[in-house]
């Protein structure tokens, strides 16, 4: 029988405000332990939530940049469950009345997009943090004790729920690293994992290949990286189908993957809804986003997506990987647009873009396309060097392709004929074994010709003059 992976995604990015959800503390999950707490954020008697405005509105932003519809009506409810961790015995979420719920992200790739339903987004306040001592990297297998950091503890926290839309654990990694970069771009977090400010849990079954049902899932709790996440839904994956094929039953549970062993031990059995008791926050009245808010303002002030800077890239006919590469950051499509524009085709442009501007660490939102393209379509024509300096001059003010391409090259074959038949006769060896049939050698000779000629000569000119030489000493 073939099996279908079912996957979904939930989903934890920290807002970055300067200060906390529900009160007035700063937000310094880094800072030294316990140093960011107020009577609010550890549950004193008699302390009272305040919202946070910027939080809420960052929130909306996320929504609309998802393609979400907008609450007219949003309740902050009392999700209770029981952790060191959560000084209130409850957490501050929302449940069935969230900011933002029913959007649609498309996952551009090689074959097309695909459209990964956002079932819901709402805002809540983060837990404090557990610090494991004695176990592997702070794990709480192996550990002999845990402390406590509160300062984490009440940080904007937004929790996105995707659809059960995903079939394989590349399209969850790719699809992650979408939603990253989207955090990022609208400027509402940092979105880095290894300090613990975008973290998700994925929950995964397997189902016959073409049915519509859905099995008993299993959840793969707080995974702080995409290759790792990726790998334990392929484990998980085999784990389901071998379950099944032996004629067993997956139970539904939670459980924490542990990258270093490949290995998934349970954590606890899978909550339910009805589980944390949820009801209405009593010291928190609803919001009214479409009363406080102008959408079609917020709407306005999004930058463009990078689903569908993605998207257009490809559209150009550049491979994923070249195309994700260049995606990841605005400023670099930029410029390759730029580049296109000015007659450089598609592959050529994004190759230099990746390659040549990175390797001189030259600001891609700094340089002048128009001009710079300018020295690329030469390119041939001119030396290295005069490309290179052209390359790491071109974020100078007042930069200009002219003087670069002043410097053109060699291409005569009366001028260059006697440097290579020099070249020739003073390595008869390699000749012989070119002749013999190692033809990888000919790079040898043009590098050999470039180094006699000071990089002035053409190499495309030198290419050919040498296969004409070499392949004439040969029957």
């Amino acid at each position: 029988m073939s099996w279908e992976p079912v996957i979904g995604l939930e989903i934890h990015v920290q807002l970055k405000t300067r200060t906390k959800m529900f009160c007035r503390c700063a937000v310094g999950a880094l800072d030294d332990p316990n140093t960011r707490t107020c009577p609010v954020c550890l549950a004193h008697p008699g302390a009272l939530p305040v919202p946070n405005e910027q939080a809420v509105e960052w929130t909306i932003r996320l929504g609309l940049a998802l393609g979400c519809e907008i609450a007219e009506r949003a309740v902050f409810h009392r999700k209770h469950y029981f952790y060191p961790d959560n000084p209130k015995g409850y957490q501050i979420s929302q449940y069935d009345e969230p900011l933002c719920i029913n959007g649609r992200v498309r996952l551009p790739g090689a074959e097309g997009a695909e459209e990964i339903g956002i079932t819901r987004a709402h805002l809540e306040e983060d837990a404090a943090k557990t610090l494991h001592v004695g176990g592997a990297e702070g794990r709480i297998h192996g550990a002999t004790a845990s402390l406590v950091d509160f300062n984490r503890g009440g940080t904007p926290l937004v929790e996105i729920v995707t659809e059960p839309d995903i079939r394989s654990a590349e399209q969850a990694r790719r699809f992650l690293q979408l939603l990253r970069q989207t955090v990022v771009e609208l400027g509402i977090s940092d979105a880095e994992m290894e300090k613990g400010s975008l973290r998700f849990d994925v929950n995964v079954s397997v189902r016959p290949a073409g049915s519509d049902e859905l099995r008993t899932r299993t959840e793969l709790k707080n995974m702080n990286s995409f290759a790792f996440a990726a790998r334990g839904i392929e484990r998980e994956i085999e784990r389901q189908i071998a379950i099944y094929e032996s004629g067993g039953e997956i139970e539904q549970e939670t459980l924490h993957f542990d990258p270093n062993r490949e290995d998934a031990p349970p954590l606890r059995s899978k909550e339910e809804a009805e589980d944390y008791r949820y009801f209405p926050e009593p010291d928190l009245v609803p919001i009214e986003p479409l009363r406080e808010w102008s959408l079609e303002e917020l709407r306005a002030e999004l930058p463009e997506s990078p689903s569908a800077r993605l998207e257009r890239v490809l559209g150009t006919g550049l491979d994923l990987r070249d195309a994700e590469a260049l995606s990841t950051e605005p400023a670099r499509v930029t410029l390759f647009e730029t580049i296109r524009e000015a007659g450089v085709e598609a592959r050529p442009a994004a190759t230099f873009v990746l390659n040549e501007v990175t390797r001189h660490q030259v600001d891609p939102a700094r340089i002048d396309g128009a001009e710079l393209a300018k020295v690329l379509r030469e390119r041939d024509q001119i030396p290295r060097e005069a490309l290179d300096a052209a390359v790491a001059a071109s974020a100078s003010e007042g930069f200009s392709a002219e003087a670069y391409l002043q410097e053109r090259t060699v291409a005569d074959a009366s001028e260059l004929d006697p440097v290579i038949d020099r070249v020739l006769s003073e390595n008869e060896q390699q000749v012989e074994a070119y002749r013999g049939g190692k033809e990888g050698l000919l790079g040898f000779f043009v590098g050999q010709v470039m180094r006699e000629t000071q990089g002035k000569a053409n190499p495309k000119v030198v290419n050919e003059r040498l296969r004409e030489k070499l392949s004439a000493g040969v029957e």
